[in-house]
C-alpha cells in the first residue's frame, strides 16, 4: 500500500478541528455556569446574566477568550524551532515544576503556583506538552527508538525525572496522563514490543512496591483512601466514596433528556457533588441534559480524537506525526479517566475533562496541544521536504510492506 500526494496530505490549517474544539469549549462555559448556579439566583434570567453572576463562569469565559490567542501563537510558531529546541521547552517546564515543589507551602497536593490577581498555574499541565515535544524529537531520530541501551536510558530519564517531581507534588492524575501518553507514543514510534513489555513490567513493579510501602508504613495517604473507597463504595459512601456516590446519583437523576438548566433544587445547584464545575463537570451534564447530553459530549470527543488520528495518518514526517499522536493520547486519557471516575468505574484521580472542566492551566494546555497539532499539519510541506529516514517511515504497524512516499 502506498500513500500518494493528495488533498488529504496537503499542508493546511484544519478548520474542522478548530470548529469542533471551540464548540466543545463554548459548551463548557455553559456547563460551568449551570454547575455554579446559586440557589439564591433567579431562574428567569438570561444565559448571559447567569454567566455574569458566576465568578467561575466569568473566568472560564476569560480563558475561552484567551484560547484563540494561544492556539494562534502556537500554530504560527516556527516548526523548525520546535524540532531543534524541544529541550528548551522541556527544561523550562521542569524549572516551573521544581519551583512549585520547593516554594509551595500547601499541605498535601503542591501542584499550583500563585500568580497575579489571585490566579494560579499548574506547571504539571505544561509539562505534558513539553514532554510531547521532546519525546517526539527523540523518537524521530531512529526507526527503532530505545533499541539500544543509550537511547533507552536517555528517553527513560526524560520521562522519569519530571514524573518523580510530579509524584512528590501529589499530582497522581498528571503522572498517569504522562505514563499513558508515553505508552501511546512509544507504540506509534515503533518501539519494539519487548521494550514495551519491559517498561510495562517496571511500571507494575514500581506501583506495587509503592503501594506496599504505604500499607506497611501505615501512611494515611489520600490516594490509597480513594482506591479503598472505590473498591468499597457502600462502606465508604459517607467519606472517601462520597463524591463518587453523589456523582452517580446526580447522573442517574437526569434520566434520558435531563432536568434542564438552572432548575431550583437540582443536585448540582445544592452542591451535593463537590467540585462539580471542575473534575466532576460530567455529573452536572448528566443531570442537566441527561443520557442524550452525555452521549453527545462523548460523541464530540470521539470526533475530535478521530480527526487528530486522521491528520496524523496523512502527516509523513515522524516528528510531526508523533506530536499529533501525543496530543491525542493526552486528551484520550483525560476523557476516559474523567468519565470513568464520575461513573464509578475508576478511582478518583483529579483529572479534569478537556475543554469542559473549569481551569485555566488545563484549558491553555489543551488549546496549546491543539495548536501543536495545527502547527504540524500546517507545516506538512516543510516536513516532507526533510530528507531523513523518518519521513519515509510508517509507525502504524498495519503491515510490514506499508510504505509512504516522500515528495
Amino acid at each position: 500500500m502506498t500513500i500518494t500526494e493528495n488533498r488529504h496530505a496537503r499542508a493546511h490549517v484544519d478548520g474542522i478541528l478548530i470548529a469542533m474544539v471551540f464548540a466543545m469549549a463554548l459548551f463548557g462555559v455553559i456547563a460551568v455556569c449551570v454547575a455554579t448556579f446559586s440557589p439564591d439566583s433567579s431562574t428567569d434570567g438570561s444565559l448571559l446574566n447567569h454567566i455574569f453572576e458566576s465568578s467561575y463562569a466569568e473566568r472560564q469565559c476569560l480563558f475561552l477568550l484567551l484560547a484563540p490567542l494561544v492556539v494562534g501563537v502556537i500554530t504560527a510558531f516556527p516548526f523548525d524551532i520546535l524540532r531543534r529546541r524541544a529541550e528548551w521547552f522541556y527544561w523550562a517546564a521542569f524549572f516551573l515544576l521544581a519551583v512549585t515543589t520547593i516554594f509551595n507551602r500547601a499541605a498535601g497536593v503542591k501542584a499550583w503556583l500563585d500568580t497575579l490577581w489571585g490566579y494560579t498555574i499548574q506547571p504539571s499541565e505544561f509539562m505534558k506538552l513539553a514532554m510531547i515535544l521532546v519525546l517526539s524529537k527523540n523518537f524521530a531520530r531512529q526507526d527503532r527508538p530505545m533499541s539500544d541501551s543509550r537511547s533507552f536510558i536517555h528517553i527513560f530519564l526524560i520521562v522519569i525525572i519530571p514524573s518523580i517531581v510530579i509524584l512528590m507534588q501529589g499530582e497522581t492524575g498528571s503522572l498517569l496522563v504522562i505514563i499513558f501518553m508515553f505508552a501511546v507514543m512509544m507504540y506509534f514510534a515503533n518501539v519494539s514490543m519487548k521494550t514495551l513489555g519491559i517498561l510495562g513490567g517496571l511500571a507494575v513493579i514500581g506501583i506495587a512496591a509503592l503501594a506496599a510501602f504505604v500499607v506497611i508504613a501505615g501512611v494515611d495517604d489520600y490516594r490509597l483512601n480513594r482506591i479503598t473507597g472505590w473498591l468499597n463504595p457502600a462502606e465508604y459512601s459517607s467519606s472517601d466514596a462520597y463524591q463518587q456516590t453523589m456523582s452517580k446519583m446526580t447522573i442517574g437523576s437526569g434520566g434520558l433528556t435531563g432536568n434542564g438548566m438552572f432548575v431550583t433544587g437540582a443536585i448540582s445547584q445544592l452542591n451535593y457533588v463537590p467540585a462539580d464545575w471542575t473534575d466532576f463537570i460530567y455529573a452536572t451534564i448528566g443531570e442537566t441534559w441527561g443520557f442524550v447530553g452525555c452521549i453527545a459530549v462523548l460523541g464530540g470527543y470521539i470526533l475530535i480524537l478521530l480527526r487528530m488520528l486522521y491528520l496524523a495518518w496523512f502527516t509523513r514526517d515522524k516528528f510531526g506525526k508523533l506530536i499529533i499522536i501525543g496530543v491525542m493520547g493526552m486528551l484520550l486519557f483525560h476523557v476516559l479517566e474523567n468519565i470513568a471516575m464520575t461513573l464509578g468505574l475508576m478511582p478518583i484521580t483529579g483529572i479534569p475533562l478537556p475543554f469542559l472542566s473549569y481551569g485555566g492551566s488545563n484549558m491553555m494546555t489543551n488549546m496549546g496541544g491543539v495548536g501543536l497539532v495545527l502547527n504540524a499539519v500546517k507545516n506538512r510541506s516543510l516536513n516532507a521536504a526533510v530528507n531523513t529516514p523518518q519521513t519515509l517511515y510508517n509507525p502504524y504497524r498495519i503491515h510490514k510492506n506499508f510504505k509512504t512516499r516522500a515528495y
